[in-house]
């Protein structure tokens, strides 16, 4: 799949290529990926397989599947990684503070005590009055 022009979309990868791309684990239609540009340490996206920029396009199989990985990582971050906190969503188009509208995710933020206040990490959006 591709985005605008001829430019690829960096979340549509080749299997083989998983490790130089930073997907960290795979589970039937959707898999794990390290965020290249993290809002925090170990900032990570869960996505569909299948390109798509569109929530209401996903097959249930692919939002079971994408949940399903969600709540892995939830307990791997709990565990593993001792955070105070996780942030979980999905930005659904430029307003919102999609960075790729083409290929929708989920964002799943680690959070700490002291790390930063919650309006950057899920929108681009600042807001100054904090």
């Amino acid at each position: 799949a591709t985005m605008k022009g001829d430019k690829r979309c960096f979340l549509c990868i080749d299997a083989q290529d998983d490790e130089k791309a930073l997907v960290i684990g795979r589970f039937g239609k959707a898999f794990v990926i390290m965020n290249r540009f993290p809002y925090t340490n170990g900032h990570v996206m869960v996505v569909p397989v299948r390109h798509t920029g569109l929530a209401e396009d996903l097959t249930d199989e692919e939002s079971l599947d994408m949940v399903r990985i969600t709540k892995k990582m939830v307990v791997i971050f709990k565990e593993e990684f001792k955070v105070d906190g996780l942030n979980i969503g999905i930005n659904v188009g430029r307003a919102a503070g999609a960075g790729l509208e083409e290929h929708i995710h989920i964002h799943i933020v680690p959070r700490w005590f002291g790390d930063t206040n919650f309006m950057p990490v899920l929108s681009s959006s600042r807001n100054l009055l904090l």
